[in-house]
């Protein structure tokens, strides 16, 4: 399986259709704290959206709700993983990303036979307060090289300027959040990460 290699991750239906008409083809749902129904319309929302465009969807946390909306990828942190049906996700089809952020995680994660993994935090990031101090691009190659011909995501204070260098460590796929929600021009962010990731994506 191949990733896209520019990964959006926002945090509502509204994100997604800003964004993904523009030429984003790998996007994360990533809802947090809202009623079963919100969570429910916003994955119908971004799922109808992202079939227009043909971009690839992805679920964050809520696999129930992905199984029974028709979804076909979920991503789980480390502490859904322990408690998640992984018989029914793979009986639904569908496809598994998980988050890692240590070697006991990567352990984890790889006894599960994910369809990738993501290691982060590569860089400093202000998304959210984390346990884990910066990984740091080593990380990256010495992550590829345990897991062979499964994508790795790269996440974590990505930018554009640091794109060549996740790529250049192993990374298959660079996830991206607040340089582009919390620029003052998401759209022209956007386009900018396109164009930046467009040579590795015809590689």
């Amino acid at each position: 399986m191949r990733l896209d290699p520019f990964y959006l991750i926002v945090d509502s239906a509204d994100w997604i259709a800003r964004l993904v008409p523009l030429g984003v083809k790998l996007v994360q749902l990533r809802v947090k704290d809202r009623s079963e129904a919100d969570l429910r319309q916003e994955i119908r929302n971004a799922r109808a959206i992202c079939a227009e465009h043909r971009c690839q969807l992805i679920v964050n946390d809520y696999w129930q709700l992905a199984i029974e909306e028709g979804c076909d990828f979920v991503h789980l942190g480390q502490e859904d993983l322990e408690t998640a049906d992984l018989a029914a996700i793979r009986a639904a089809g569908i496809r598994l990303g998980l988050s890692t952020h240590d070697n006991a995680e990567l352990q984890t994660a790889l006894a599960a036979r994910p369809d990738y993994v993501a290691l982060g935090p590569v860089y400093a990031t202000i998304l959210k307060q984390m346990k884990w101090a910066p990984q740091g691009l080593s990380q990256l190659r010495t992550w590829k090289s345990r897991i062979g011909d499964m994508p790795l995501v790269a996440i974590g204070g990505l930018n554009v300027d640091r794109i060549d260098g996740v790529f250049a460590h192993g990374a298959d796929s660079a996830a991206v959040v607040t340089d582009i929600t919390r620029n003052a021009d998401p759209e022209r962010r956007t386009r900018q990460w396109l164009t930046a990731t467009e040579t590795w994506r015809q590689s």
